[in-house]
């Protein structure tokens, strides 16, 4: 089985997105899933709230190939970490901490991303096995708070803010020392059209290169795949 932390870092490096489907329904998600990926997103997620969302997880085990990383968000259940485990998901996404969850995560072998909004609970998730931080509500979260935390985490892995990014915000998160940012609302939202999803998507990682001139093409991905006297590692874009 291919590592999940190789699994992980390639998919970022290839575009540091994360598409979070909320709301999508079997019928549409494989189309919507191979357009985005078509676009460049390798991490996709289907949020447990959605209609039959095991349903279409497991649609995306099939259509998906296999350098993406797919499964759940909202997952707030110990449970819903064997039933993507029974699917074969590689891909755990959380609104909060919860360790039982996050060792449970990786004890079979899923990429595990709980949602934080302190120090206090990302250093917890990280001592868990955490791979990656999601920082949730980014409405809560500024750029400012991002780059404190950012300071004091400083071999933390991956940071992504989510909630309220869109077109234009990210490129103070990105200069604060975001990894990368997870896309709900500004990307899709349910019963949206596959054309409307395709412009957005396009929109969105045009303003992800942009974000990434905007700093100079230097983009804070994992301090631990730097150089100890450097704190950023270059993108091409």
């Amino acid at each position: 089985m291919r590592s999940t932390s190789l699994h992980l870092q390639t998919a970022v490096k290839h575009l540091p997105l994360i598409a979070i489907l909320r709301g999508i329904r079997p019928a549409e998600v494989e189309s919507v899933a191979l357009s985005l990926y078509r676009q460049g997103f390798r991490l996709i997620e289907v949020p447990l709230t959605s209609p039959e969302a095991l349903r279409s997880i497991a649609i995306l085990r099939d259509c998906l190939p296999a350098d993406a990383l797919f499964g759940a968000g909202t997952v707030t259940q110990l449970r819903d970490v064997f039933h993507l485990r029974d699917l074969q998901a590689n891909l755990v996404v959380m609104p909060h901490v919860d360790l039982e969850i996050v060792r449970a995560a990786k004890a079979a072998d899923m990429i595990c991303i709980p949602g934080v909004s302190s120090v206090t609970e990302a250093f917890a998730a990280l001592q868990a096995g955490a791979d990656a931080l999601k920082l949730y509500p980014a409405e809560l979260i500024s750029a400012p708070v991002l780059k404190a935390m950012r300071t004091v985490l400083s071999s933390t892995p991956y940071l992504f803010p989510v909630g309220g990014i869109g077109l234009d915000n990210m490129d103070a998160y990105l200069q604060a020392g975001a990894s990368g940012f997870g896309l709900g609302g500004s990307l899709y939202s349910a019963g949206m059209s596959l054309v409307e999803v395709e412009n957005r998507a396009a929109g969105l990682i045009q303003a992800w290169h942009s974000a990434c001139q905007t700093v100079g093409k230097k983009v804070p991905i994992s301090n631990a795949d730097m150089p100890k006297s450097e704190h950023f590692f270059e993108i091409e874009i």
